[in-house]
Parts: C-alpha cells; structure tokens; sequence
C-alpha cells in the first residue's frame, strides 16, 4: 500500500532544542531568535523518511500576534517560515511542502474562535499568503464546527488542495473537543477537502475517529500528540504548552505500534504531533516499508 509520511511535531522540538520558556508565540518566537533552525528540523525529518515538510506557521495568525504586539510582523514570519521548508525541501532533493495554519482564537479553546464572518477572510488571507509556495495547504487542529466550515469556505477561494486536521476529544473518538459529533463533519466535507486527518489528540482515540471519517471516501490520515490528556490548566486563557507534559510511554517503538494500526482503519497518511520527532518518523518509516508498504 502507498503510505504518505508526514513529518513530527515542530513547535515542541523548537522548544526542546532552544531550551527556552514557552511563551504564546510558542514556536514562532523561536524562529524569530534562532533562524535556521526551523529548517534544521524540516531536514531532519525528510531524513528520516518524511515525505511532507508542515512549515512552521501553525501559531502566525493575526490575533494571536496581535495579542503580543508583532501582528505587523504577519506577512515577514509566513516568508521566514514557507523559506526555510523549501531550503529544506531544496537540500532533500524531494518532497512536498504543506502550508499548515492552526485554529483562530486557541488551540482547544473552541469558544475563542471568532465568527464565520470574521474568521473566514483571515483563514483566506493567510491560505493566499502560502499558496503560490506550497503543493497544499493543512488545516491543523480544527476542534470544533465553526472551525471547520470557517477553514473550509476559505479553503474554497484558494487553488490548492485542501487537507482537513480534525482535533477529537482525547477520551471519546467519536466526538470533537467542542463536544459535537464528529460524524457531523462529513457533509461539510464533499467537494471542499481533498483529505480528512485527525492530529493533535491522543493516539488511543485514533481508530474510532477514523472510522468515523472513513465514509467520507477521501484519502484518509492521522497524526497524535504524545502529551499526557489536555489538562484544564491548559485551557486557561493564554496557555502555553509548559502547561502540558509528554507522556512516557509514547517513545518511536510504541508511536509506531499506534500508528501501524490505524493503517487497518484505513489511514493512508501517517505522522506525528507534538512531542514526536525525527526519531518517532524514523522509526515509523523503518516499520511501514518492513511490512511492505510503499512511501510516498
């Protein structure tokens, strides 16, 4: 089988590799202070087997910049991030670049997120910024309705394809963080999204998410964090991911456990969130091309 191979988490092994204190402009104030880093790590990942590079722009939004003074640094930070991807991409000799941008408002904090009217242009506005240098653009993280017909309608002004990251509940598959049905994303699907994934949630809540989304007929895909479970001090307002631990039990070995089995719910595209790595991708690409699959 043709097994795409995403990369790992990014923000987190910024964090790590810095060893500076999260701020909220978590893994963008690192690409800030350290350049060339960012790129370090895309290459790092293509190393290990990685077929797409993510670009750091998960957190370059404007209220989230706005919220720490730098919204006039918007189109500057996208440049730096979609330049060192591509230097990446340029050295590996191969490889897809994928325009990746996180939720409006918070991560997980779906009452944060603005209107369909309001969200709709920055989504556009920002997917436009990209597009011309990408081969896709990643909707990361979306956990609730309102994010994802936002993301979508946006996704529909700009000629890429489209690929949909839904964020479920760590505990129950079957729904999204807002608490709303997960089965209630697929007919907001049909014609808007080129693929659905499910990222940033716990790998134990990937199979019945997956099998929720199958009869959506896309190409189908999932990439878990290896934090311990979203705690309510994250969901403070203003969290950053110190707020957050990773898990013990979640090293390459046992990800690549998790991951091969969602293979079997019919994933075609496999990754890692945060606090995965290079070496969990490694490890992920030694075990699929053992059991003879193909990566693409």
């Amino acid at each position: 089988m043709q097994i795409t191979l995403l990369d790992g988490g990014m923000g987190q092994e910024l964090i790590h590799r810095a060893g500076d204190q999260p701020t909220p402009l978590w893994s963008t104030q690192v690409m800030i202070d350290r350049p060339g880093l960012v790129q370090q790590i895309h290459a790092e990942y293509f190393a290990a087997g990685a077929t797409v590079a993510t670009t750091n722009t998960y957190a370059i939004l404007r209220d989230r910049l706005a919220f720490a003074g730098a919204e006039d640094r918007y189109e500057a930070l996208i440049t730096a991030a979609l330049d060192e991807a591509e230097a990446a991409q340029l050295h590996a000799g191969t490889g897809r670049i994928a325009g990746a941008t996180g939720p409006l408002g918070a991560s997980y904090r779906t009452d944060k997120h603005p209107s369909l009217t309001e969200a709709v242009p920055l989504y556009a506005e920002k997917m436009r910024l990209m597009a011309p240098r990408v081969d896709l653009i990643l909707i990361e993280t979306a956990a609730s309705l309102l994010t994802v017909e936002s993301a979508l309608q946006a996704g529909e002004q700009i000629d890429r394809p489209i690929w949909l990251g839904l964020s479920v509940d760590d505990e129950d598959g079957s729904r999204l963080r807002s608490g709303e049905a997960l089965a209630d994303v697929l007919p907001m699907l049909d014609g808007r999204a080129d693929a659905v994934l499910v990222n940033c949630s716990a790998p134990e809540a990937m199979p019945a998410a997956l099998d929720i989304l199958r009869p959506a007929g896309l190409p189908l895909g999932a990439y878990a964090n290896a934090f311990t479970q979203i705690t309510k001090a994250f969901l403070a307002d203003a969290p950053t991911v110190d707020a957050l631990s990773a898990r013990r039990d979640l090293g390459p070995e046992r990800y690549a456990d998790h991951a091969m089995s969602w293979i079997d719910h019919g994933a075609t595209i496999l990754g890692g969130c945060c606090e995965t790595g290079p070496a969990h991708i490694a490890e992920l690409a030694r075990r699929l091309r053992a059991a003879g699959h193909e990566i693409v």
